[in-house]
C-alpha cells in the first residue's frame, strides 16, 4: 500500500503522508469490518488516481470472493440526487422549460392536493417543501399506479421553507417531472444528456443482474437467498423498477469523478470526454447554472446549508470533514458512497463502500471525515 501511495501521490502532486493516511484509513475500516471493500477516486489540478481494497463480494454464492477493482460499479444510492436528476433539472432551466419558481403541480396535476398547490421546483432541489422523508411503497402488494399515486399525493408534514427535511419524495417527483417534461424515460434522459456527453461510459440506471461479478454487493435479501449485486438497495426504487429521481445510479470511481470535473469547470464538458469540448466551450451546464447550484438557498433556515441538491459546508449532513474550505460541496449515498469537491483546491474525492453489505448498523462517517482531511492536508498550499 505504501509505495502505491506513494506514486499516486506524485502523480497527483499532493503531499505523501497525506496520500497514505487516506489509504491506511480505509484498510482499518475495512480490517474492522465497517466495510467489505472499497474505490477511493481523487482529482486535483486535472490529474485522477485511484486506490482500491477489499472485496466487491466477499461470499457470493457461486465461485471465488470478487476483489474491488478501478471498473467495480457501485450502487451509488442518493448520489442519483445529484448525478441524476440535478443536472437534467439544470438543463431544463437552462433552456427556459422550467424555472426554480415553477410550480410542480402545472407539470403534474395530482401533485397538487393536500396543501401543496403552491410548492415550487426550486423548494423541492433544496429539500425544503415540506414533504415527509420516506415512505414505505414496497411492502403493500401495490402496482406501479398505485405507487406513484402514494408519492404524488403525500400530504405536507411541515410548512414549506420553514424546515430542511432531506426527502427521497422530493427527489421522486422531480424524476417523474422530468419524465413528463421530456417524454422520455428517466434512464434515457440522462444517458444521452449527461452520461454520455461526460464519457461515463459504465454509468447506468439500468444494471444487469446477470453480470453480477462487476457489482459491489450490498445487503443480503431474504428473497432471493443471497447479497443484492446489480440490483438496486433502495425498497422504493427497486419497487418502482429500479429508474427513479431519487436513488438506483450505479457507477464506478471513474464515473463520478468524470462527472466532477464537470462541476469543477463550472458546467462545462471536460477535455477527457471530448478533446474537441474545451475549445469550443460544450456544456453540460450553463455556468450561471452550476454557479447557482453551489451557493446556499437555504440562510434562513437555522442550522442548515444546501444548495440546489448539493450539501454545503457546514450543513448538518455535512460530510467534508474538517479542512475542507467554506465553498466546498458534495452529497453521500446510504449505501456507502459519497463525493466531495473543494473548488478552491481544485480537488474532488469520490469515496466508495458497499458498508451495508453485513447490514445497516454499519458507518463511513468518521472515514469519510478521516479521507477528506487527509487529502485536504496533503493539498500543497
Amino acid at each position: 500500500m505504501e509505495r502505491y501511495a506513494e506514486a499516486g501521490a506524485e502523480q497527483l502532486g499532493l503531499g505523501i503522508k497525506g496520500v497514505k493516511s487516506a489509504c491506511a484509513a480505509i484498510e482499518r475500516e475495512i480490517a474492522a469490518g465497517t466495510t467489505p471493500g472499497a474505490v477511493l477516486g481523487v482529482l486535483h489540478e486535472g490529474r485522477e488516481w485511484f486506490y482500491t481494497a477489499g472485496y466487491a463480494n466477499p461470499k457470493p454464492a457461486q465461485g471465488q470472493p470478487v476483489p474491488v477493482s478501478e471498473e467495480t460499479l457501485y450502487d451509488c444510492a442518493s448520489l442519483t440526487k445529484v448525478v441524476v436528476t440535478l443536472p437534467l433539472i439544470l438543463q431544463l432551466i437552462d433552456e427556459g422549460v422550467l424555472t426554480l419558481s415553477t410550480k410542480v403541480s402545472d407539470i403534474l396535476p395530482p401533485f397538487g392536493t393536500a396543501g401543496k398547490e403552491e410548492i415550487t421546483v426550486g423548494q423541492l432541489l433544496t429539500h425544503t417543501s415540506g414533504l415527509q422523508a420516506d415512505m414505505n411503497l414496497h411492502s403493500h402488494g401495490w402496482d406501479r399506479e398505485q405507487m406513484w399515486n402514494a408519492v404524488l399525493s403525500a400530504p405536507l408534514v411541515t410548512k414549506p421553507d420553514t424546515e430542511v427535511i432531506y426527502s427521497d419524495l422530493g427527489y421522486l417527483t422531480l424524476g417523474c417531472m422530468i419524465e413528463k417534461v421530456l417524454g422520455m424515460p428517466l434512464d434515457q434522459a440522462v444517458k444521452g444528456r449527461v452520461l454520455d456527453p461526460l464519457g461515463m461510459r459504465h454509468a447506468t440506471l439500468t444494471p444487469s443482474p446477470e453480470q453480477a461479478g462487476r457489482y459491489a454487493a450490498t445487503e443480503y435479501e431474504d428473497t432471493i437467498q443471497d447479497h443484492l449485486s446489480g440490483i438496486v438497495h433502495d425498497e422504493k426504487a427497486r419497487a418502482l423498477g429500479g429508474v427513479c429521481g431519487h436513488a438506483g445510479l450505479f457507477a464506478t470511481a471513474g464515473d463520478l469523478l468524470q462527472y466532477a470535473r464537470m462541476w469543477l469547470k463550472q458546467g462545462a464538458i471536460p477535455a477527457t470526454a471530448s478533446p474537441e469540448a474545451e475549445g469550443g466551450e460544450s456544456r453540460i451546464l450553463s455556468r450561471a447554472g452550476a454557479v447557482a447550484a453551489t451557493r446556499t438557498h437555504t440562510g434562513h433556515i437555522h442550522g442548515s446549508n444546501r444548495g440546489l441538491g448539493w450539501v454545503l459546508k457546514g450543513d448538518k449532513m455535512d460530510a467534508s470533514g474538517d479542512w475542507m474550505g467554506p465553498g466546498c460541496y458534495g452529497h453521500t449515498g446510504f449505501t456507502g458512497t459519497s463525493m466531495w469537491i473543494d473548488p478552491e483546491l481544485d480537488l474532488a474525492v469520490v469515496l466508495l463502500t458497499n458498508r451495508v453489505y453485513g447490514g445497516r448498523s454499519s458507518s463511513v462517517a468518521q472515514l469519510r471525515a478521516q479521507v477528506h482531511n487527509a487529502l485536504t492536508g496533503a493539498v500543497a498550499w
